[in-house]
């Protein structure tokens, strides 16, 4: 159990401009991980391992990208139960986001706006912060060892890449995280970058995924490891949509023989642009993405299309909207077959790791 109960520190963090006090977690975790100080939220990993896409997850609830664009604290997040961890979203050059403010939080709906545009360090950075981490150390010293959980590194394109050439980013960031990465998640689904969800069209979709698959290829041959990749998407897709998409994935993620070859795997969702749900709230007509409660039906809605057809075997995460422990078992249900959590880990704290990883346990 955590020394420091969410509940007490939460009113503190509520009462900061939130991307103030998403900085100070941050800075909090990156300073005590390596310390006797992590006891402060530091919680039993629930061991519940599941197969997918030729990996192991220690268990089913994993950290959503975007908390730690820049791989600071992957101990500190390790050390929270997390089965698997997703860093990022990493551009090939630093970059310094939308102009703040960028990040509202809308606490009657359990949600978040946010505006902030891939912030990051760049690539060079992101590397080394997941190269000086215990994670990746211990993994070094113990090579035949099992993991203590997976790591996955997200990727993306810089805003002043044109649209027509953002592939060069994706595959300049392929090639610096594939060596250090347990899966690879493409970002395609920000709505936050300038024309960044035209990439999940039937033609700009094929192409990219063409360039990738034939690069990852180069990057199996030359590392000695296949690393599973997964495609990130929006939850504001129709039917038609998510259709083209499960069609695309299904070409490059089965075999001749039309198994599922563990290649590659889907993230559903990213932030929603609909404000149907937190109409009249403040805040609610700030422009960027909204995350938490009001996402989980959206979400749960393009899983289960996705799982419809990609058949039952193809690897699906599930984020969006997960705030308790049956929100993540009613994402399972949907078709998840592992799930993230954002949102719910800044209004519910670290306890919510657990408690959705032992209900799913229990659960299935």
């Amino acid at each position: 159990m955590a020394l420091v109960p969410y509940a007490l520190t939460r009113p503190f963090l509520f009462g900061m401009d939130p991307e103030a006090a998403h900085e100070l977690t941050l800075r909090t975790l990156a300073r005590t991980q390596h310390s006797v100080l992590n006891l402060a939220y530091r919680a039993p990993r629930v061991s519940d391992p599941v197969e997918l896409a030729g990996l192991t997850f220690p268990n089913r609830v994993g950290l959503a990208a975007g908390l730690d664009k820049n791989a600071r604290c992957i101990d500190g997040f390790a050390a929270m139960g997390f089965g698997f961890v997703e860093v990022g979203t990493v551009t090939p050059l630093p970059q310094s986001g939308n102009p703040k403010p960028r990040m509202f939080r809308l606490p009657k709906a359990q949600a978040l706006i946010n505006r902030l545009g891939f912030n990051n360090e760049g690539l060079a950075a992101f590397v080394a912060n997941v190269r000086r981490s215990h994670l990746y150390q211990q993994r070094l010293a113990h090579p035949g060892n099992t993991p203590a959980l997976l790591l996955g590194l997200n990727i993306g394109k810089n805003a002043t890449t044109p649209i027509e050439h953002a592939t060069n980013d994706y595959l300049a960031c392929l090639d610096g995280v594939y060596p250090y990465a347990d899966y690879v998640t493409v970002n395609i689904s920000s709505p936050n970058t300038k024309n960044l969800r035209s990439l999940q069209n039937d033609d700009a979709l094929d192409a990219l995924l063409g360039a990738i698959s034939q690069r990852r290829e180069q990057l199996a041959n030359q590392h000695g490891k296949r690393v599973p990749i997964f495609l990130k998407i929006a939850p504001d897709l129709d039917d038609a949509q998510v259709a083209v998409i499960a069609q695309t994935l299904k070409r490059y993620g089965q075999n001749t023989q039309g198994k599922v070859n563990n290649a590659w795997g889907v993230v559903a969702t990213n932030t929603t642009l609909s404000r149907e749900t937190v109409q009249g709230m403040t805040h609610a007509e700030e422009a960027g993405g909204l995350s938490g409660a009001p996402v989980l039906t959206m979400s749960n809605r393009v899983i289960t299309k996705l799982r419809t057809a990609l058949g039952p075997n193809f690897p699906i995460i599930g984020v969006g909207g997960i705030m308790s422990a049956q929100d993540a078992v009613s994402k399972v249900r949907a078709g998840a077959n592992v799930v993230q959590i954002y949102s719910g880990l800044i209004y519910q704290g670290p306890k919510l790791v657990a408690q959705a990883a032992a209900l799913i346990k229990l659960t299935f």
